[in-house]
């Protein structure tokens, strides 16, 4: 049964017309209360991956759930299919199990806080939050462990229920979920201020309220909602086509020794609405590779990608939704069964932004973006100081931005735009490391008339014993290139033992034993190129060459010759440049490098490990 609202007043609102100028108050106040919504959770978390890094999600949405503002899409539909209870005034939601919202979290270490706003007994708009918990409890430090066959072996679970009841705070509840995790102190601090931010989102929408009306704020919702529908259904229009189109990406491996993983979407319009179906991704793995996509979130990544490259005006919003039907087959890849593991899903969600990219831009190849949206890197690093005291590490790594129709790939940025590192001095002085080099990585993006982002070279000296574990991918598939731009670079992880000793570790590993004095290189994936390198601008490919963003050698990928002073050599660039369009012939939309069987023949020679094995059923 799907939940129950319990309004003391049961008035319905009065549509009311709002004129231009309130419309546009309440909508910078809306998103004015989501920026404040972030700033109440940095300022009073403790982990670094929520303090730091930003690894959380605000919205605030109307009565109805639909995200009017916020930035991943709205999980309260989800959450209110599949809720089996009553909900009224005072009353805050907080869960953490994908099965149990319909993938509104992906995996466990989400932590939800649902905040239903009431005034004058009536429901009158949603705030929510959540954030990535270091440690949720589970087989491994950082609850993310890579060999996880079910859910179970992930950490705690936390269906929905009630952190607070009608006001009341439920502190035997919280002292219960304490008790499994190994951070009990920054995940509870992290709980309340996940919390706090929803305080002060329902504080803003009352304040709003009491100046306009509650009949006001309603319609001003509605009628931002639906000016996200009439501009995403002219822009679906202009830019989708009826007849259908395709595209094939791949995770690289399951951590288990077997992959790559396809992901296979289709796209095409009937109508008014576009069609999204993901037909043909591969079965469901039996490691925790496994990503439960819910449909609205899938929704809410079509509408960001078409929003910034085609019109970024646009509010994002959930008001479009009506006009994207998402289709996921069961028991695949994006559709597990219970309890298949969930914990790793980050390399699938980043992959479904390069398969977006291949396939919003083909009707209109100027519009493509290359592949680089391609994982999150994560690493854990966990121990026993020498006075005995506990530490542990989650962080998130950055890649290339693939190059895309208006400018160069960003180098070494974030999966998330609004996500940050934590600083280096950060790092140094809370946990037994030290960083011996945080720089891009000259070439690993690719080659075009926009470069792709290069990657991050990051060394870590680890000044005490302990355990890493390594989540990420590209290491086997290339980030591709579009419109005559070349794959960027592979990622590639080596431990460089304090006894002379180098081994190279998988992408995806757990329980690797550090020693004092070791030192992990840990290098990530670049971008794709965009568009043509032997058009890019000779006189910048030499200016990056002096910044080290571009090697010497690196030149000649664009056809650039340099003096030994380091100045473009403009005979020699020219006579290249005509020599390397001759042999190449004509440009391919597409360059994902060389085809899967041919990574697998040469897969130990070019990474050092195996290659992966095919899975079972194919």
């Amino acid at each position: 049964m799907p939940a129950r609202i319990i309004e003391k007043n049961t008035k319905k609102f009065t549509p009311v017309k709002v004129d231009p100028v309130t419309l546009d108050i309440i909508e910078n106040a809306l998103r004015n209360a989501r920026v404040e919504m972030d700033a109440t959770l940095f300022r009073t978390a403790m982990s670094p991956g929520i303090r730091e890094q930003g690894d959380a999600f605000p919205l605030i949405a109307d009565h109805k759930g639909r995200m009017v503002v916020g930035q991943f899409g709205s999980f309260i539909d989800g959450f209110l299919k599949a809720y089996d209870g009553d909900l009224e005034e005072g009353d805050v939601i907080w869960l953490a199990d994908p099965y149990t919202c319909e993938g509104a979290v992906s995996h466990a270490n989400d932590w939800l806080i649902l905040m239903p706003v009431f005034i004058s007994g009536r429901l009158i708009s949603w705030a929510a939050m959540f954030g990535h918990m270091t440690d949720i409890g589970g087989k491994v430090p950082g609850s993310l462990p890579t060999d996880a066959v079910s859910i179970f072996e992930e950490g705690i679970r936390i269906p929905p229920v009630k952190i607070y009841k009608k006001g009341e705070y439920q502190k035997d509840l919280v002292d219960l979920v304490m008790h499994q995790v190994r951070m009990p102190e920054w995940c509870r601090s992290d709980l309340n201020a996940i919390i706090a931010s929803c305080r002060m989102a329902e504080r803003r929408v009352h304040e709003m309220c009491e100046r306009f009306g509650e009949d006001v704020y309603v319609s001003a919702t509605e009628e931002l909602l639906e000016r996200n529908y009439r501009a995403m259904k002219q822009l679906i229009h202009t830019t989708v086509a009826e007849e259908k189109i395709s595209f094939t990406d791949y995770v690289c491996d399951d951590g288990m020794g077997f992959g790559p993983y396809k992901i296979h979407c289709s796209m095409w319009r009937e109508g008014d609405k576009v069609i999204l179906d993901f037909e043909g991704t591969d079965p469901q793995s039996a490691s925790s590779i496994n990503f439960y996509l819910n449909e609205n979130m899938f929704k809410m990544f079509f509408g960001i990608y078409m929003i910034m490259v085609f019109d970024p005006q646009i509010l994002f919003n959930d008001g479009f939704y009506p006009l994207v039907d998402v289709r996921i087959p069961e028991g695949s890849l994006l559709k597990p069964k219970f309890p298949a593991a969930l914990s790793c899903r980050t390399h699938a969600l980043g992959r479904i932004f390069d398969v977006l990219g291949g396939l919003l831009g083909q009707r209109q190849p100027e519009f493509l973006n290359a592949a680089g949206f391609s994982s999150s890197p994560h690493l854990m690093f966990s121990g026993f100081h020498k006075n005995g005291e506990w530490f542990q590490l989650f962080q998130i790594g950055f890649g290339g931005i693939p190059g895309r129709p208006f400018g160069d790939g960003p180098d070494g940025h974030s999966l998330w735009p609004g996500f940050t590192n934590i600083p280096n001095e950060f790092l140094e002085r809370y946990f037994p490391l030290r960083i011996e080099r945080y720089e891009s990585t000259p070439d690993s993006g690719g080659a075009g008339f926009f470069r792709g982002g290069n990657g991050i070279t990051m060394c870590y000296r680890f000044l005490e014993a302990g355990t890493i574990s390594i989540h990420d991918d590209r290491w086997f598939t290339y980030p591709w290139g579009v419109n005559g731009g070349t794959p960027g670079a592979r990622s590639q992880k080596i431990l460089e033992r304090a006894d002379g000793t180098r081994e190279v570790l998988p992408s995806k590993c757990d329980r690797i034993q550090v020693k004092e004095g070791d030192l992990l290189h840990y290098i990530t994936w670049g971008g794709g190129g965009w568009g043509d390198p032997l058009e890019r601008d000779a006189n910048l490919v030499a200016l990056e060459v002096r910044r080290g963003l571009v090697s010497f050698e690196g030149a000649k990928r664009y056809g650039v010759v340099l003096t030994q002073t380091g100045e473009v050599d403009k005979k020699a660039t020219k006579d290249m440049r005509k020599d390397m369009a001759a042999k190449r012939g004509k440009i391919k939309v597409f360059d994902f490098g060389p085809s899967i069987e041919e990574l697998r023949k040469t897969c130990e020679e070019d990474t050092g490990l195996p290659a992966p094995v095919a899975p079972v059923w194919s």
